[in-house]
């Protein structure tokens, strides 16, 4: 393969979706209201040929994006490491804490992140790392170099991250 080559795949199923809610916390110290949407993934490996000559292969990758998928599907998505809001658990309640602005849910509703926010930028950076993660445990042979996640929340309407090296992302 010359320098000029690149291999990759793109997947960009029905199926690769989950409705979760969520609030935006802006630079400001303001948030959005309550709301939630119907998101939806698209995936982008680029990386050199291997056995079979594929980079990696669509029948095995599809269900490791699907099982991210469904973690997601019908949560209340809260991003633990935004200063501005307190998490707490008593039992089986998730108590965030914006200003005055008190949200309780039920635990089992809940899934908390390791993120700043949970704008569709940040959501793709945090599927990033649950993809290189898996990919590295289901496909060690495969030698990747980018990956691209882009996040919709909305048709027309996404946010995406993408890295050089599956290590960047832990």
């Amino acid at each position: 393969m010359s320098k000029s080559e690149r291999y990759g795949i793109y997947v960009d199923k029905q199926y690769f979706n989950f409705n979760a809610a969520h609030f935006l916390i802006f630079a400001d110290g303001t948030r959005e209201e309550l709301h939630g949407h119907n998101y939806h993934l698209r995936i982008g490996l680029e990386g050199s040929l291997g056995e079979g000559n594929l980079v990696v292969d669509f029948i095995p990758f599809k269900p490791l994006v699907k099982s991210i998928c469904d973690t997601l599907d019908h949560k209340m998505i809260l991003p633990r490491d935004n200063p501005m809001l307190k998490i707490s658990q008593e039992g089986n309640s998730i108590t965030a804490m914006f200003g005055e602005d008190k949200f309780c849910f039920p635990a089992k509703d809940v899934f908390i992140l390791p993120l700043p926010n949970t704008s569709t930028e940040c959501l793709a950076k945090y599927i990033a790392g649950r993809i290189a993660t898996m990919l590295k445990e289901r496909f060690p042979e495969a030698e990747i170099g980018k990956l691209k996640v882009s996040v919709s929340e909305s048709p027309g309407q996404a946010g995406w991250y993408e890295t050089d090296s599956l290590d960047d992302l832990g």
